[in-house]
């Protein structure tokens, strides 16, 4: 009798060792078959994820919260109820983790609730291949803010962001350009704050073209020319004043009486905007003439012989 409780326990004792072996092995198992299948994810994304333009800004977060803070601090006290951790946060969870090619305005739209104000009537300043001369312009005339002067484009200004599926959600190393894809991060961005920001202008509203440009100073698949112009409210906006800049020293590839700004003077009559156009605005012409000073262009007057 003692044999057979023996035999009976070492049976029992077989079965257990058994069991415990098949289940580390389906434990082995189910790690290897896991790390096989993030190893071949991890082989697939870098190849999928190299874009042709910059990666996202190192240290991204201090950027935007540095100048979040400077904005409403610093520079719009008045602004100062805006949460920047909250705008901060809002931004990560508009790309982080995600595809940059399958990025949606929804992504965005608490980032644009949460950092927007009012713009005061008569300042709306818009632009297109002038970008250093009218931020010169509006860095030494307080009267006029272009979209890169409110918190939205102060903070994105000159910053790269984008995602990537796979850890650490954030690609350092390149994000697609728009001509690789229309929905990446930047561009849904950007067209969303310019979108925002025509619709908030009233009174009369400026823009600056660049009359040096040899294929035209008003191109309709701009930002200006594709997004701004057409929210632009009609019952809100009495003028819209363009300057048309040239180079010091040209070439004057185009005036007021140009094609193309004669194309965007009747996009903006349809409209029913009433529209002034200045070749070479004397104000921001003196600007440029800061570093040219003894430029023909840059003489106040010119002796009569």
């Amino acid at each position: 009798m003692p044999l057979q409780q023996g035999s009976a326990r070492a049976r029992q004792r077989t079965v257990l060792l058994v069991g415990i072996a098949v289940l580390l092995a389906a434990l082995v198992l189910a790690v290897v078959l896991a790390s096989l299948l993030t190893h071949g994810r991890h082989e697939v994304s870098p190849t999928m994820l190299k874009w042709m333009d910059r990666g996202t800004t190192k240290n991204l977060q201090e950027v935007i919260l540095g100048r979040c803070y400077n904005y409403i601090t610093a520079q719009h006290p008045e602004l100062g109820d805006k949460d920047c951790l909250k705008i901060w946060e809002s931004l990560k969870d508009a790309f982080v983790y995600k595809n940059p090619c399958n990025i949606t305005p929804e992504d965005y739209q608490p980032l644009m609730e949460l950092a927007s104000h009012p713009i005061p009537c008569n300042k709306s300043l818009f632009w297109s291949k002038t970008g250093d001369l009218v931020h010169r312009y509006t860095k030494s005339n307080q009267n006029f803010l272009t979209l890169e002067d409110t918190l939205l484009g102060y903070m994105a200004d000159r910053v790269s962001w984008c995602g990537d599926p796979s850890a650490p959600g954030i690609n350092y190393e390149s994000c697609p350009k728009r001509n690789e894809c229309e929905t990446n991060p930047g561009s849904v961005f950007w067209k969303m704050a310019s979108k925002m920001f025509a619709e908030a202008a009233c009174g009369v509203v400026q823009v600056m073209l660049n009359g040096s440009v040899e294929a035209g100073a008003f191109r309709s698949s701009s930002i200006f020319g594709s997004i701004e112009i057409f929210n632009l409210d009609p019952d809100k906006v009495t003028e819209v004043h363009i300057w048309l800049m040239q180079n010091i020293g040209g070439p004057q590839s185009e005036s007021c009486s140009g094609q193309s700004i004669q194309r965007l003077i009747n996009i903006l009559e349809e409209r029913n905007f009433k529209i002034i156009c200045e070749d070479n605005y004397r104000p921001v012409q003196l600007l440029q003439c800061v570093h040219s000073p003894d430029h023909a262009d840059c003489r106040l007057c010119t002796n009569s012989s």
